[in-house]
């Protein structure tokens, strides 16, 4: 099966492209204001470094939040925008899954976060490897009622884990453990084994139907209520 896989829910985007399980390509960029800007020649590149089109592909599968609000409605747009030209089914994901994924060795459950502002962190723990599963879904809450949801050794990662990483250990402890640097975005590439496991379990919908999951208001709409 060939794949284009994108993630646009924090300050980096990564799209990816892969078959029969295997990464072809992946390639990565600023997001923010910009992220339509930079993502089409992007990902247009990395279809001609591949030697594909979109209507060679199989599928898409795209991070439907939380995060970023406009980061996921350009993610969104953009695949649904390829799907439907070239007739092919898509897959929404959860970001903080996604993310999860830079842990996916890890033998004990992994704890994403994402900065959400405001005093809130969206986060959610997962169970890896053998024994897969959701323990905590994926929510938006104050950073110090998240962490009281925990009673075990967790692995932490993402922004979130970065800007609460002293509230964290004064909280766990010896029980909190953090990633490198370098594994607090998420990647496209992790998103492959995801997807294929979305599109087995039947979950592909049409992409005129898929929806995101913001996990509360944005701030214009807050405004506006």
């Amino acid at each position: 099966m060939k794949l284009l896989t994108l993630d646009t829910s924090t300050s980096v985007f990564s799209v990816a492209i892969s078959q029969g399980g295997l990464l072809l390509g992946e390639t990565s960029g600023g997001a923010g204001k910009e992220t339509a800007a930079r993502l089409v020649p992007a990902v247009e590149r990395l279809f001609a470094d591949c030697g594909l089109t979109p209507a060679d592909l199989d599928g898409f599968a795209v991070t439907i939040g939380p995060g970023a609000f406009t980061g996921l409605r350009v993610g969104m747009a953009f695949i649904k925008g390829l799907a439907y030209a070239v007739n092919k089914p898509v897959v929404g994901l959860s970001s903080l899954q996604l993310l999860a994924m830079n842990a996916a060795e890890s033998s004990i459950p992994v704890c994403p976060l994402f900065d959400a502002r405001r005093g809130e962190v969206y986060g959610g723990l997962y169970r890896l490897g053998s024994g897969t599963g959701t323990l905590i879904s994926d929510m938006v809450s104050p950073p110090e009622k998240f962490l009281d949801m925990i009673h075990e050794p967790a692995v932490f990662l993402g922004d979130g884990a970065v800007r609460y990483q002293e509230l964290i250990v004064k909280r766990l402890g010896s029980s909190a453990f953090f990633v490198a640097a370098g594994r607090n975005n998420p990647a496209a590439s992790a998103a492959i084994p995801l997807a294929l496991q979305a599109f087995a379990a039947g979950k592909a919908v049409d992409a005129a139907v898929l929806l995101p999951c913001y996990l509360r208001l944005s701030e214009a709409e807050l405004l506006k209520k």
